[in-house]
């Protein structure tokens, strides 16, 4: 089994991601772990939030020319798990992302890898801020875009 990838974005976040990247170029995520804006993906231009050594490049999103979204070292020691999906919902973004005047916001949905997928993450070496920072960057292959969230993150049938 290939090993899936750590983050997703909707067919509809990407779509506003373009928007955005049109607007203001490049841009990366930054998955907050809490603090002003709960636990939102924040959404900025790409550089203009450091990223640490420790922090982990969970993937680049094929969209535009790619972005990047990371997430706190110990964040993603307790969320390795999950698979995170960006999606987009109507309602102010957080104070700081760029999608705030557009009425809409980034949000994080997630899924619990399986078994099988876990151990197929373990032969995936995680990219640090400073792995990055050294050149290192993830294998791409296939796209990172799914049609809507349950498509990733199956809602349970009673």
């Amino acid at each position: 089994m290939d090993a899936p990838y750590r983050a997703l974005v909707t067919e509809a976040a990407a779509e506003l991601l373009r928007t955005l990247q049109e607007r203001h170029g490049a841009l990366m995520f930054h998955q907050s772990g809490g603090c002003c804006d709960g636990s939102s993906p924040m959404c900025y231009p790409d550089g203009d939030f450091i990223v640490g050594d420790r922090d982990v490049l969970l993937a680049v999103l094929d969209v535009g020319d790619g972005v990047p979204v990371w997430i706190s070292g110990p964040q993603f020691d307790t969320w390795k798990h999950t698979q995170l999906v960006i999606d987009v919902v109507l309602g102010r973004g957080g104070g700081f992302s760029l999608e705030s005047p557009e009425g809409k916001r980034f949000l994080s949905r997630g899924r619990a890898f399986t078994d099988d997928e876990m151990r197929a993450l373990e032969t995936v070496s995680v990219v640090t801020g400073a792995a990055y920072e050294r050149g290192v960057r993830p294998a791409a292959c296939g796209t990172h875009i799914v049609a809507d969230a349950v498509d990733a993150c199956a809602i349970p049938q009673r």
